[in-house]
């Protein structure tokens, strides 16, 4: 696995195995010393175009976590900001010596052009590209339903039949078609919910199912999994609902939407979360919803990512 871009691209089993590494990685994480050596003398850079602590954050634990040297690149305030293009930004990195790029960046398509450009020869992880992918948090919500449906029996399993129901902004939701495709691959049934302005015109060609109204939704599936999308009001240039309070009552899990869902059933969230519009506080804050879970195993999933492209090792040596 030389880069890490998309889901769609993932095989059955490099998904699995990555899921299977990261188990390894949530071992070390519970450690008194959370650190292995695996990445040590390895320079890896986060190209961030755009505004992201949570996964910037994330990424800078992972690295650190395995070892590695860690150099943080913002555009805002850069040479970028003044002008300077992908090319000349990634040429300039590449002649400093470094061995990996987590990239970030407003326009659909960047990490790919990043990989595959002949500009740097090294390792790209996509850690989000305009409405396109998001793999890493696709994986890492994929590794918290498979540990809360199988917990310590998770490795090696996928999602064989299970039931998703994805609610809300999917137009502009990379983490939407990232979960999509992976979601697929490893077996389970995709739901999609939302306003009719708020799906992509490409989306009866997708592996998925398509309701306009979230209680009967819910009342006919009865799903394994609920997962709340944040309305991304910075990418919207239009009106693609009245108003929130309309969006909350037709789409929103509201409390009274949470208390009639099964006991088993999983509240997650790609965070950060608008409470009182896509998700109620009672909904975000029980125990059956998986925010801070999906947080907390962020860090492992993106060691193992990091780990699988760096070393190419399957198997973690905890030397």
């Amino acid at each position: 696995m030389k880069h890490l871009l998309s889901t769609r691209d993932l095989s059955r089993e490099d998904a699995i195995q990555l899921l299977d590494i990261a188990e390894d990685m949530a071992a070390v994480n519970e450690r008194e010393v959370k650190k292995l050596p695996a990445l040590r003398g390895k320079t890896i850079v986060n190209l961030f175009f755009e505004d992201s602590t949570r996964t910037r954050i994330s990424f800078e634990a992972a690295e650190k976590r395995l070892s590695a040297d860690v150099i943080n690149f913002a555009a805002k305030g850069s040479s970028v900001s003044k002008g300077e293009s992908l090319k000349d930004t990634t040429q300039t990195l590449a002649a400093m010596g470094i061995d990996a790029v987590v990239i970030r960046h407003g326009a659909s398509g960047a990490p790919q052009v990043l990989a595959h450009s002949g500009w740097i020869d090294a390792p790209v992880i996509n850690a989000g590209d305009g409405t396109h992918e998001h793999p890493t948090q696709a994986l890492l919500d994929a590794f918290t339903m498979r540990r809360r449906l199988h917990g310590a029996g998770s490795r090696g399993k996928g999602l064989d039949g299970v039931s998703v129901t994805i609610v809300g902004d999917i137009l502009h939701s990379r983490v939407a078609r990232s979960n999509i495709w992976l979601l697929q691959t490893l077996g389970a049934h995709v739901q999609l919910v939302s306003s009719p302005t708020l799906l992509p015109s490409a989306v009866d060609t997708w592996p998925v199912t398509v309701s306009y109204d979230l209680d009967e939704a819910l009342a006919s599936t009865a799903p394994d999994v609920v997962m709340m999308l944040r309305i991304q009001q910075e990418r919207m240039k239009d009106a693609f609902f009245p108003n929130e309070r309309e969006y909350s009552n037709l789409w929103g899990l509201t409390a009274e939407r949470f208390l009639s869902l099964p006991e088993k059933t999983m509240v997650m969230h790609p965070g950060p979360m608008n409470r009182g519009l896509e998700i109620s506080s009672l909904a975000a804050d029980s125990p059956q919803s998986t925010v801070l879970d999906q947080v907390a195993n962020g860090v492992s999933v993106r060691m193992a990512a990091l780990y699988m492209v760096l070393t190419g090792e399957r198997e973690v040596s905890h030397d």
